[in-house]
């Protein structure tokens, strides 16, 4: 024979707690999940954002040296030195304005003349720009001179 189902307590109400028994009082765990989730929301949106901003600010390193390779490159046919900058903007999608190209001394045919490109990966997540502040990026090429 199964025993009886416990006793409610009519007057208080009530509720079935973790272990089968009944629990007066009417009160559950129903709100703490609320405010657990309340306290950690911020916490993992700020670290989504935080990925978010070191995937672009990978991306713009990728850019970087992709503008160096063209720089050097240029700097390798052309005499101009203006021709590197030229090739470094053109390169991508960065900000000419936050790129700053410095050309190595140029020599003969067949000499190594070496780029560096630099640039300041802005913050594009307003809620990062309090903590964070622009990331400075580099990237150097060296292409052996052709003309």
């Amino acid at each position: 024979m199964t025993p009886p189902p416990p006793a409610r307590d009519a007057g208080h109400g009530g509720q079935l707690g973790h272990a089968g028994r009944w629990r007066p009082g009417g009160r559950g765990d129903g709100g703490q999940a609320s405010v657990e989730l309340a306290l950690v929301l911020p916490l993992v949106a700020l670290l989504l954002l935080t990925v978010v901003h070191v995937a672009l600010v990978a991306r713009d390193q990728n850019l970087v040296t992709h503008a160096a390779r063209e720089a050097a490159r240029a700097a390798a046919v052309d005499d101009d030195p203006d021709a590197a900058r030229r090739a470094a903007e053109r390169a991508g999608p960065l900000d000419p304005s936050r790129m700053d190209v410095r050309v190595g001394e140029r020599g003969d045919v067949g000499t190594p003349v070496r780029v560096l490109v630099r640039y300041s990966s802005p913050v594009r997540i307003p809620l990062l720009r309090a903590l964070v502040g622009a990331t400075g990026l580099e990237a150097q090429a060296t292409m052996r001179v052709e003309r």
